[in-house]
């Protein structure tokens, strides 16, 4: 394995960062980029080359990284730099098992307890959701599906949940969108997205959590690049 020492311009998708905030900001665009594949495993990257790319000092972005660390995103080269975690089938069995028991309850719960009255973002999410992948837009996706997720699970008002639940999001990301099925399977998953909007407004706490655990099966498929039985499969 040999130091990523070649232009990263690329990878990190041209990202140069503004003053404000350069932890943050750094955070926000190494993550995007591991999430979306432009950031590898096998690979190691230095944080001085990643620093003159996003045109920041070595700091910030060595914060970043501590962070992403803690995510159990990257794993940390004594004073080399990083590497992307590498995802397995067990540990991505293993993740899904874990949302299941969280946000399977979750949806129930805001759903019995109609904690959720009011939808016009989360449709809106939901919408930009299905664009995206009409078009292509793997990155636009991601992020409009982690604000719907977690702008339904916010109304439990429960910060550790949400913290749980987006680091296993984006743990299973690690994965790859080069293994991202086919448009159709994931456009259906996409689609489920109003079915489980209306059963949570309407209070139907058992059809929410039925349709959040067939979400997250069908989230198991698509990230392993292979069809929902196979995935349901395995889960059982």
């Amino acid at each position: 394995m040999t130091e990523q020492a070649t232009d990263l311009n690329h990878e990190l998708g041209g990202a140069t960062l503004k003053a404000s905030s350069l932890r943050d900001q750094a955070l926000r665009v190494l993550r995007a980029s591991i999430i979306s594949g432009e950031l590898r495993p096998g690979r190691l990257y230095a944080l001085g080359t990643i620093a003159k790319q996003l045109g920041v000092s070595v700091t910030p972005v060595r914060e970043a990284v501590l962070d992403l660390a803690k995510e159990g995103l990257v794993e940390l080269a004594r004073n080399r730099g990083f590497q992307v975690r590498a995802m397995t089938e067990h540990d991505l069995d293993e993740i899904v098992e874990l949302r299941r028991m969280i946000e399977v309850a979750a949806v129930r719960s805001i759903a019995e307890r109609k904690l959720l009255t009011e939808a016009r973002e989360l449709r809106a999410l939901a919408a930009a959701s299905e664009t995206c992948v009409a078009s292509g837009d793997w990155v636009g996706f991601l992020d409009n599906d982690r604000d719907f997720h977690m702008g339904i699970l916010a109304h439990l008002g429960n910060q550790r949940l949400l913290d749980l639940v987006g680091i296993f999001r984006d743990q299973s990301r690690l994965y790859g969108l080069d293994r991202v099925a086919g448009t159709d399977i994931l456009m259906q998953s996409t689609r489920e997205h109003d079915s489980l909007l209306d059963a949570v407004l309407e209070g139907r706490g058992d059809d929410a959590a039925n349709i959040m655990d067939t979400h997250l099966r069908h989230a198991r498929g698509i990230w392993a690049g292979r069809a929902e039985d196979q995935a349901v499969e395995r889960s059982q």
